[in-house]
């Protein structure tokens, strides 16, 4: 792997870990094309500890108010909400984990997995913004959405923002608790992939590995907080395109 491949791959992953056209899908896609390969998983484990830190920074106020809080009953439900959130992700990613691996090696289901993503938020266009609040119900099933989204191509910020989006929950609300859970979703993949690595198979110079890093967390902060704006003006769906002309292209040209 090359430094440009380090910086590049790092790049990707900062912007489509937020933005809802699919980390993973990406990822699978440029490597394709690019003919990169990231032998072992030990680069995959740095690029989402970027993005995991990147979203520790943009959402650090919220963290802390609900660690300063967290003895007060609203607070202690909103924690339950986040951990109900989490559950199907962990139960579906351990239980169908060398499944989910395999769809990794298929174009077309990337392919047809971004159309499906762009068709969701092109609907999302549709739901009238309310200001409904999260009940543990809503965090089940937007827990569900964030699942469904291991399969690559589909996006997961994507998904539990417009099924946030759906139930009724304000985009400022349905994006913060997206975000939340991305936390325990992507220190958990880290986890998940780190625990496959082989001590001596380590083959990427610590550099590229720093690169990486760092072009995830830069950049992943850069587009955490233009999403988070796209949000509040009402464009976050015009992704939909985006994600559709993507998978048709690729079903079309790789």
């Amino acid at each position: 792997m090359t430094i440009y491949d380090a910086i590049l791959l790092g790049v990707i992953q900062g912007i489509t870990e937020f933005l809802p056209i699919s980390s993973s899908g990406h990822l699978v896609l440029v490597q394709e094309i690019l003919g990169v390969n990231t032998p072992g998983n030990v680069f995959e484990v740095v690029t989402h500890l970027g993005t995991l830190l990147s979203v520790i920074i943009v959402f650090w106020k919220d963290l802390s108010l609900i660690l300063n809080s967290i003895q007060k009953n609203e607070t202690q439900k909103y924690i339950i909400y986040l951990v109900l959130g989490t559950l199907p992700a962990v139960i579906i990613g351990l239980t169908g984990k060398n499944y989910i691996s395999g769809l990794f090696d298929s174009i077309p289901m990337v392919a047809g997995s971004l159309i499906f993503t762009g068709i969701v938020l092109l609907l999302s266009q549709k739901f009238n913004e309310k200001d409904k609040p999260l009940n543990w119900k809503k965090s089940i099933v937007i827990g569900l959405t964030q699942a469904i989204a291991m399969i690559p191509g589909i996006s997961r910020s994507g998904m539990t923002i417009s099924t946030g989006l759906g139930l009724g929950i304000s985009g400022k609300n349905a994006a913060k608790f997206s975000f939340l859970l991305a936390i325990p979703a992507i220190a958990g993949a880290g986890l998940v992939t780190a625990l496959d690595i082989q001590p001596g198979n380590i083959s990427i110079p610590t550099f590229q590995l720093l690169l990486a890093f760092f072009s995830a967390l830069i950049v992943g902060i850069f587009s955490l907080k233009w999403l988070l704006g796209l949000l509040e003006s009402g464009k976050f769906h015009r992704f939909g395109y985006y994600c559709v002309a993507v998978g048709l292209i690729t079903y079309l040209v790789i």
